[in-house]
């Protein structure tokens, strides 16, 4: 590099003939600033975080969790088991009923007696807007509160259908308060579903 610098020097010098410069520039060559990584960690440590459009999402380890706690999955004695002093079986139920056009939530007792019913188009979200995750949201939270100022407090959830509504109600539920103790997907399957649609003929 010092070598093609000096060419390049006198390449651009040219002296006349009775020994006058004529055209000179100088050149400052000078070494980049190469800093020597000694530690892994630390070269690991210095470069940016990806963003994987994950941020604020909590992540756990699925298979550690399995290994530690077992208590996690349903067994013959769950029905009976207390979560804040009431038996599993005794449990309110939120049913999310999840499509693609709207989300309709609604509480029973234990026994499937209806206590709340809320949907998006009951809290004002009109047409399209009624299929979206923020209408499903903000419907949840409505029904969470309504729930709490009957004294529900903890609840199991029963989720049924597809649609963009899934997991955001459920969500909305955490967020008004409410202590969800189990989550049950519902969603019936077709053993003999329609005919797929013919290929589009290019």
């Amino acid at each position: 590099m010092l070598r093609n610098g000096l060419y390049n020097l006198l390449k651009n010098l040219s002296i006349s003939e009775n020994g006058v410069q004529e055209n000179v520039r100088t050149l400052v060559t000078s070494l980049t600033r190469c800093r020597d990584v000694v530690d892994r960690r630390e070269m690991l440590r210095s470069l940016p975080k990806p963003d994987e459009g994950t941020v604020g999402e909590r992540t756990m380890d699925v298979d550690s969790s399995i290994h530690e706690r077992t208590d996690r999955f349903p067994d013959i004695d769950t029905p009976n088991r207390l979560f804040n002093g009431i038996a599993f079986k005794d449990l309110p139920v939120f049913n999310i009923r999840v499509s693609p056009n709207n989300t309709i939530i609604n509480v029973t007792d234990a026994k499937g007696v209806p206590k709340i019913l809320r949907s998006c188009g009951i809290e004002g979200f009109k047409n399209t807007r009624k299929g979206t995750n923020i209408a499903a949201q903000a419907t949840a939270i409505t029904i969470g509160t309504k729930a709490l100022e009957k004294g529900i407090k903890t609840v199991r959830v029963r989720v049924r259908g597809l649609g963009p509504g899934r997991m955001s109600a459920i969500k909305g539920l955490q967020m008004s308060g409410l202590q969800i103790i189990s989550i049950t997907d519902s969603t019936r399957v077709s053993w003999c579903p329609p005919r797929p649609r013919k290929r589009k003929k290019l």
